[in-house]
């Protein structure tokens, strides 16, 4: 039987272990099949001008794959201004009927060509429908161990947050989470909308400042009134609450940034449309205008295995841990993956 460590290892990067995690490997969910394409009026979108930014790190203190800093040409868009909701999703799953990642279960063959040669088969108990879910201990622990406060929980998934004994019933303004980027492609294309660029997600999560830290500017996360959903105290074991929430709070909780969007730092991490490579800010041909990521991801900790950009940090960041509520701070996780802090939003074309 493969044990519950080694499925960590199959789903975590191991350069910076501690700073992201996937779900186990699942079968690809497919777009519903629709005649038209209804109108998502649930969620207000904000109108993004276009203009010129440089991407990339605001100073020294951001990961390799921030720099260098370069200069990003973006056209003008339209951007959800909020991050997609339970409520949103419940609407497309009863329109759709569709099923997401989490809710099917784990391809023992897609699995088993993730492990190493020799490796002995999964317990069926580990292919069943489910997805990671924050399980935070009572006690300081090594945060290079993210098994100390990851779970996969088989049931667990958007509907059911913690697992099968649990629901969204009076969470219907909270972000929906555990979907995977297949899942959110699907939601995107149902509501005539589609997932953000890189460069368009930082662009607008950046309101119109330049070369600022934060979607508020440079004034510390910790100074004045709370500023966004991220992890006060001691990571992963005590939790303050001085941002009023424990793990993840209802949309529009927090002030909105220069363009009015709403939780562009913390809350949950956003799904992007780009592939993840940790050299394309170093590539001299990457594009300038409207760039839509590279052709092919690439992980130097991980190469074998795909990624998909994430953005905006999580309600579990914090800066003894992970500082990716910072507007240049790049994340990767797979296509499959859902997690109990990764959710998304949409944009569309002006």
């Amino acid at each position: 039987m493969i044990g519950f460590k080694q499925i960590i290892n199959i789903c975590v990067w191991s350069s910076f272990a501690a700073l992201y995690a996937c779900q186990g490997t699942g079968t690809k969910s497919q777009p519903p099949a629709t005649d038209s394409i209804p109108a998502d009026t649930g969620n207000k979108m904000v109108l993004i001008p276009g203009g010129s930014f440089q991407m990339g790190g605001d100073d020294s203190t951001g990961q390799p794959d921030e720099y260098p800093k370069h200069l990003v040409q973006v056209d003008t868009f339209w951007m959800d201004e909020h991050e997609v909701t339970n409520a949103e999703f419940a609407a497309f799953v009863a329109a759709t009927k569709y099923i997401t990642t989490a809710e099917r279960p784990i391809s023992k063959e897609e699995l088993m060509q993730q492990l190493p040669a020799g490796s002995p088969e999964p317990d069926s108990s580990m292919l069943q429908p489910g997805s990671l879910v924050f399980t935070p201990p009572d006690h300081a622990v090594d945060l290079q161990d993210v098994s100390q406060w990851w779970a996969f929980v088989p049931g667990a998934s958007w509907q059911h947050p913690e697992g099968p004994g649990s629901n969204i019933t009076g969470r219907e303004q909270y972000p929906v989470i555990h979907i995977s980027w297949h899942d959110a492609q699907a939601y995107a294309s149902w509501a005539g909308k589609r997932l953000p660029t890189e460069a368009e997600w930082e662009y607008a999560a950046r309101g119109g400042l330049s070369n600022q830290l934060y979607p508020w500017g440079d004034e510390p996360l910790t100074t004045g009134k709370a500023k966004a959903n991220t992890w006060n105290g001691n990571f992963p074991w005590r939790n303050t609450k001085t941002d009023g929430f424990y793990d993840t709070a209802p949309v529009k909780s927090y002030a909105p940034n220069g363009y009015q969007l709403y939780d562009m730092s913390g809350n949950v991490w956003e799904w992007c449309a780009d592939w993840y490579d940790a050299n394309y800010y170093q590539e001299g041909n990457k594009q300038t205008k409207n760039p839509a990521g590279p052709a092919h991801g690439f992980d130097p900790a991980d190469p074998g295995t795909p990624k998909h950009v994430i953005r905006g940090g999580s309600f579990m960041c914090s800066d003894e841990y992970c500082r990716g509520y910072r507007v240049s701070a790049r994340m990767k996780t797979t296509p499959e993956s859902g997690l109990s802090n990764l959710g998304f939003r949409c944009v569309k074309d002006k």
